[in-house]
């Protein structure tokens, strides 16, 4: 035990080492000596720990705690990620695992089939959205948690699982599903907003998105696209090479999408767009809000800087730190600043941060991010020039050409029946479509058609009482058009899939409906 124990010490400081050596390079020769102590101190507290403690220390927990608040003291952005958290971050990054692809939720205490991911094993053996997983290979599946939901579901593709399905007007049936490599998709949505607007919907930026991006270019102007609307809303980034990919394809010849500085030489990087890879100039318009960051910024950044659209939406995130990942032995990570991000014109895209990492999350959200946007606030920006030369401003984010704030004037009843985790216009909708479906059958026609009129709206609040909803509707009934709204969206997803779902709600987002006013203006800047 106690040689275990030394080993142990011996390889916290040595991965110490190893990890203050990265985050402070050279300057860790000056520092050597408090460095030594200090190491000798912690060395001391987890022996005094390991030897005095009232309960047996679990140090995993103990060191995942220190490792997290070392890391905490850098800055927002650099990270420890455990070994358990490190694989699902990889699949966002790589685009993909394995499993049998669906999306769900746990409803009256059953998976609940969201949606299954198109072309999926889910989707070939014919699993519908609200259809509930009651067993798992002939066990119970009542009041499971997601934890089990994700290790009795996900595994090595080729094999295989045996599920229960409970379906509306059915009796309960065996679906014996083979698990495959499952598409974690980018791009959730592309469509024609009009005759001539495209829309696409970027939400990360993983090993696909490039590749998906242009899977949705060459459909739209097989449509007749003539002017994109680009929406980077809410997406968080990703990998940098892929930011860089989407800048490209709307950047003709070769100039800066973004560059790099850090205190290593090896840090600093100049990335260009190239003068094959990118389509024809249309007017472009790219959408941001303040859950815009990192990769979605160095795309909205190269768009504005070098005059190649309009941006529009709320300033964004402003993340801009560059993170370098860092293997640990134990099959954990570090993520590392070791440079910051800065547009064509020389914006840095980081937001200042102090060491209050919750106050930096916590600010984003505050009612007055947006006051960047007055021209009194502006003149303490530092300023800088695009391409053409107008003035766009830093300080962190990127603050949009035109400022546009979502309207969404809900009741409070609304909004907790809409979030309710029971889901019943979710589930209001799936049951509809099981005594409906044969009713549709175009998908344009729906849209442009179908009607939730006020007869299915009763329905719906008759169906919300009777799942014991006690909402108050003489609230939610001055909303009843968005509900109405809602319901017909989750009845196309139903059908057709995320498409027509987005479509719905798009041409009810007041962001969507004003951006399009801007496309003259685009129109313009690409013709100077």
């Amino acid at each position: 035990m106690k040689k275990k124990f030394k080993y142990l010490l011996l390889l916290i400081s040595s991965s110490l080492i190893i990890l203050l050596i990265a985050v402070c390079g050279e300057n860790i020769v000056a520092s050597v000596n408090s460095l030594s102590l200090k190491l000798a101190v912690l060395n001391d507290i987890i022996r005094i720990i390991n030897d005095q403690y009232v309960d047996p220390p679990d140090w995993d927990k103990i060191m995942g705690g220190a490792f997290k608040g070392m890391l905490e003291k850098l800055d927002p952005h650099s990270i420890y990620i455990s070994p358990d958290e490190l694989e699902d971050i990889q699949e966002q990054f790589e685009g993909k695992f394995e499993g049998i692809g669906i999306e769900y939720d746990i409803l009256d205490g059953y998976i609940t089939v969201i949606a299954p991911i198109a072309g999926s094993p889910s989707d070939r053996a014919g699993l519908l959205p609200g259809d509930k997983i009651v067993k798992i290979n002939g066990e119970s599946a009542y009041n499971i948690t997601r934890e089990e939901v994700y290790k009795k579901l996900r595994g090595p593709r080729g094999t295989k699982v045996e599920i229960t399905i409970r379906r509306e007007g059915t009796k309960d049936f065996n679906v014996t599903i083979v698990r495959d490599e499952i598409p974690i998709y980018s791009i959730p949505a592309y469509f024609m907003l009009n005759d001539s607007t495209g829309y696409i919907m970027i939400i990360r930026f993983s090993s696909t998105t490039a590749d998906e991006l242009e899977k949705a270019l060459v459909s739209l102007e097989e449509k007749g696209m003539k002017q994109l609307l680009l929406d980077l809303r809410n997406n968080s980034g990703g990998l940098l090479d892929q930011a860089i990919e989407v800048a490209d394809k709307f950047i003709p010849g070769k100039q800066v999408i973004v560059y790099t500085k850090g205190r290593l030489r090896s840090a600093n990087q100049v990335y260009y767009s190239h003068d094959d890879d990118h389509h024809p100039l249309f007017p472009l318009i790219v959408l941001v809000n303040r859950g815009s960051a990192s990769a979605s910024e160095i795309v909205a950044g190269a768009i504005q800087d070098l005059d190649r659209g309009i941006i529009t939406g709320e300033v964004s995130f402003g993340k801009g730190l560059v993170q370098r990942q860092y293997p640990m032995r134990d099959g954990s990570a570090v993520r590392i600043t070791v440079a910051r991000y800065y547009t064509p014109s020389g914006r840095l895209i980081q937001r200042p941060y102090g060491e209050d990492s919750r106050e930096y999350y916590r600010s984003l959200y505050k009612e007055n991010r947006d006051s960047l946007l007055s021209a009194k606030a502006k003149e303490e920006l530092p300023e800088f020039k695009t391409k053409k030369g107008r003035t766009v401003y830093g300080g962190g984010g990127i603050i949009p050409d035109y400022h546009i704030k979502f309207k969404l004037d809900l009741a409070d009843e609304t909004v907790k029946l809409v979030r309710s985790p029971e889901r019943y216009i979710f589930e209001f909708a799936t049951g509809f479509v099981r005594k409906n479906r044969e009713n549709f059958k175009d998908e344009e026609h729906f849209i442009e058609n179908f009607v939730v009129d006020d007869k299915i709206y009763e329905r719906f609040k008759e169906y919300v009482y009777s799942k014991g909803g006690k909402f108050d509707f003489g609230a939610i009934d001055r909303d009843a058009n968005y509900i109405k709204m809602l319901i017909k969206a989750e009845i196309a997803r139903d059908i057709w899939g995320y498409n027509p779902y987005y479509k719905i709600l798009r041409f009810h987002d007041n962001q969507v409906i004003e951006s399009l006013d801007y496309f003259d203006e685009a129109r313009d800047m690409i013709s100077m």
